[in-house]
């Protein structure tokens, strides 16, 4: 019994440091998941305004570029309105000249957003990226969590087994039944004992008479036993 005691100590002591062990992994896993949640909302929120100011900048190069070809368009109109007479030829230079400055301006501008809508795109796709993995580490340590939490529900159903096993000696169970176990001894020892007792006490009558019963007894078998013996004898004879 000291042995299955030990060995239950043991067992309830691994159990209890194990979930011992357990318990800040959990919390701090449940932390690191909170973490994460916050961090990707912030990702999203990140990543939405960065597709925004992408999409903002994509169609401002669009309409700088439109805008660009549209002056080109404009200047060489006014040169060739001033090459059908319809126009002053110096005041058609001095107009197309504007409309090739103001392309120009368009242009950079243009080049400018387009430097914008790499940027952003960029931006954009780290920030993709980052809520994917974001995304994949809760979902590892939703399951980690989900792990700890069954290993811990398992080594307290064995800290209780183990304790209810550990425990036997001290409900009192076993010295119970000892104490059961030499009742039951003593109770067989004093009935053997009365009845040395109830022999001893006969009186010299009572085995009088129980010798002269058993003599009584053999005398009546002997004469039966002659009896039948003569009655054998008269039949042979006769015969």
């Amino acid at each position: 019994m000291n042995i299955f005691r030990r060995l239950f100590k043991i067992g309830q002591s691994e159990a209890n440091s194990a979930i011992d062990q357990m318990e800040d992994p959990i919390k701090m896993t449940e932390q690191g998941i909170r973490d994460l949640r916050n961090d990707l909302e912030k990702s999203i929120e990140s990543l939405a305004q960065v597709k925004a100011l992408a999409i903002r900048a994509k169609n401002d190069m669009e309409n700088t570029t439109a805008k660009a070809d549209d002056y080109q368009q404009k200047a060489m109109l006014i040169l060739q309105k001033a090459g059908d007479g319809k126009l002053d030829a110096t005041e058609a230079d001095r107009l197309a000249k504007e409309a090739l400055i103001k392309k120009e301006e368009a242009n950079k501008q243009s080049h400018l957003h387009k430097d914008e809508v790499t940027k952003f795109s960029t931006s954009v796709s780290q920030l993709e990226n980052n809520v994917k993995d974001i995304k994949t580490n809760i979902k590892k340590w939703e399951n980690e969590l989900k792990t700890l939490k069954a290993r811990v529900k398992v080594s307290k159903a064995t800290k209780n087994l183990n304790k209810q096993m550990a425990e036997l000696d001290s409900t009192g169970t076993v010295a119970m039944l000892e104490r059961m176990k030499d009742k039951v001894t003593q109770e067989e020892a004093l009935s053997e004992a009365y009845g040395d007792i109830a022999n001893n006490n006969v009186s010299a009558d009572d085995e009088i008479d129980k010798v002269i019963n058993n003599v009584e007894s053999t005398a009546e078998s002997d004469l039966a036993k002659l009896k039948e013996q003569l009655k054998l004898n008269k039949t042979n004879k006769q015969a």
